[in-house]
């Protein structure tokens, strides 16, 4: 079977790339730079579903959409998540977060406002994080 992204991820979310094991996704909501590695391995619900290759491939991509965010948006904070309490589907959030975000220190689930990128705003994000992961 091929692989089905979950339509709240496929909602709020824009594609940015594969990379070797899951779908990099970049939250559609400009407050904070929010990206998410959704592994495309069915019915991958936790962490402890994948092999212990693909769960070393996923600690890499992770480390690496970390460095991207350290890189890109110098954050002072990262948060990183694997929560799954709403969608199912593994997914693992990577967070910039500023002491002077608008929720900061509080986690942005169900605290951060949703705004989501202008057009030309959104492209131009997308294509910034592609030119970073040299695709």
């Amino acid at each position: 079977m091929s692989f089905i992204l979950d339509a709240r991820l496929e909602a709020d979310c824009i594609e940015v790339a594969d990379l070797e094991l899951s779908r990099l996704l970049l939250m559609n909501n400009r407050l904070v730079p929010w990206l998410i590695l959704v592994p495309r391995r069915e019915n991958a619900a936790e962490i402890t579903d994948l092999t212990l290759t693909e769960q070393q491939i996923l600690l890499n991509e992770i480390t690496m959409v970390t460095n991207l965010q350290q890189k890109l948006f110098s954050p002072d904070k990262i948060n990183t998540a694997a929560i799954g309490n709403i969608v199912r589907q593994l997914h693992v959030h990577v967070i910039g977060r500023y002491k002077n975000d608008p929720v900061w220190p509080a986690p942005v689930w169900g605290n951060l406002a949703q705004e989501p990128y202008h057009e030309g705003e959104l492209v131009q994000r997308v294509q910034m994080l592609r030119h970073a992961i040299c695709i």
